[in-house]
């Protein structure tokens, strides 16, 4: 079954109806462009052939590249969960939306890269977030790298 990709417009709506819901912001669009490319671009299978590598670009793409003055963080979540939703993954969505918000701000941080982003986003479609120590010890690793300003 072909999978089903999100357009620019729906994508904006999606942005739209995510500030809103999620405490506010600005609306406005900055590089709407690079969004556009992105979701073209998963769409090519021989760059992107799988599920989780769709989402991964798709994920890191909308929050690391400020297509929007606010919620980029916010946006990555709810895009990436509305293509899990358009494509059938409903027994994943909800925890996707709860339990990626700490993953996308350490994402935005730069302590998380693209490449532990797929680990974690193949994870959560297997179903294995709650069984795999080991990345589980690789995000905790990657996060213990941050620096929030406090005392040493």
């Amino acid at each position: 079954m072909p999978l089903i990709y999100l357009t620019l417009e729906q994508a904006i709506e999606v942005h739209r109806n995510t500030v809103e819901v999620s405490g506010g912001g600005t609306l406005e669009a900055i590089e709407l462009g690079k969004l556009d490319s992105v979701l073209q671009n998963i769409q090519n299978d021989d760059y992107y052939p799988t599920m989780e590598d769709k989402l991964t670009h798709l994920f890191f793409s909308a929050n690391k590249f400020h297509c929007f003055a606010d919620g980029n963080k916010r946006i990555a979540i709810t895009l990436c969960a509305q293509m899990l939703l358009l494509n059938g993954y409903l027994y994943c969505v909800s925890r996707f939306l709860r339990d990626m918000e700490n993953i996308s701000r350490h994402v935005a941080a730069g302590l998380i890269d693209k490449e532990l982003l797929h680990e974690i986003i193949t994870a959560f479609l297997a179903e294995e977030m709650d069984s795999d120590e080991a990345l589980k010890l690789k995000i905790f690793h990657a996060i213990s790298q941050a620096d929030y300003g406090g005392e040493e």
